[in-house]
């Protein structure tokens, strides 16, 4: 048995993990979703205070207070700044890494430097819709999320903090030190982003799998995800 702790990225919660979830518990190894502050069945508690640093405490705490050690640590998109940086903190606790569709940040950077507008499109939407401190959700139709599940995913995303997009990351490089590390890419996404950091998967020496489907691979294609973890976690 496996523990796997699957990390959504921004506007999204736990719910996004369902299909995965279930399919590796059937495989008979526990699984953890957290909902990071603010965000899903937790949106209730987004305020000014909550960014990144928050994000990077719940999932630490999590793995702290679960006692888990051993874990195929796995971030989707936004998701990847904070499992680098619970990885950063709590190697010896790791297996695996894997950034799904994920920003993967150097040291001292953020979210908002690895886009082509430095991320002034969220401050525009921050400051037309969200009180200037919060991003609401993109359509799903954005990420390219299948027909079939655009409303299902249109209907569960809330706001997003602004500050978390702005936040510098801070890491010693430990969080590269984990032995089995990969990168998988969303290949039906377009304009997408994250090619950078999958050219730099296979650079780094890293395992790294590519997906026909859009961003939100756990939704588009959850069997094939799942396969894929089960084995190389």
């Amino acid at each position: 048995m496996t523990d796997y702790v699957l990390v959504h990225g921004a506007w999204h919660g736990s719910w996004c993990w369902k299909r995965v979830r279930d399919r590796l518990q059937s495989a008979e190894h526990r699984v953890f979703t957290p909902s990071l502050t603010g965000l899903g069945e937790r949106s209730h508690l987004l305020g000014r205070e909550v960014g990144l640093d928050t994000h990077v405490e719940d999932l630490a705490n999590l793995l702290v207070w679960e006692e888990l050690r051993d874990i195929v640590l796995v971030g989707h998109s936004y998701g990847g700044i904070v499992i680098r940086q619970v990885a950063d903190r709590l190697p010896d606790r790791m297996r695996a890494l894997v950034y799904l569709d994920a920003f993967v940040p150097e040291d001292g950077h953020c979210l908002n430097d690895y886009l082509p507008d430095q991320g002034q499109r969220f401050r525009d939407q921050a400051a037309a819709s969200g009180d200037g401190w919060k991003v609401p959700p993109p359509p799903a139709a954005y990420f390219a999320v299948n027909a079939a599940d655009a409303a299902w995913v249109d209907g569960l995303c809330t706001m997003q903090p602004l500050s978390s997009f702005a936040a510098p990351v801070r890491l010693s490089g430990a969080c590269d030190g984990v032995a089995n590390i990969g990168y998988v890419l969303a290949t039906g996404f377009p304009g997408s982003p994250f090619p950078q950091f999958h050219a730099a998967a296979a650079e780094r020496g890293w395992w790294w799998a590519d997906l026909p489907c859009g961003h939100d691979i756990m939704v588009d294609m959850p069997a094939e995800l799942t396969a894929l973890l089960l084995e190389r976690g």
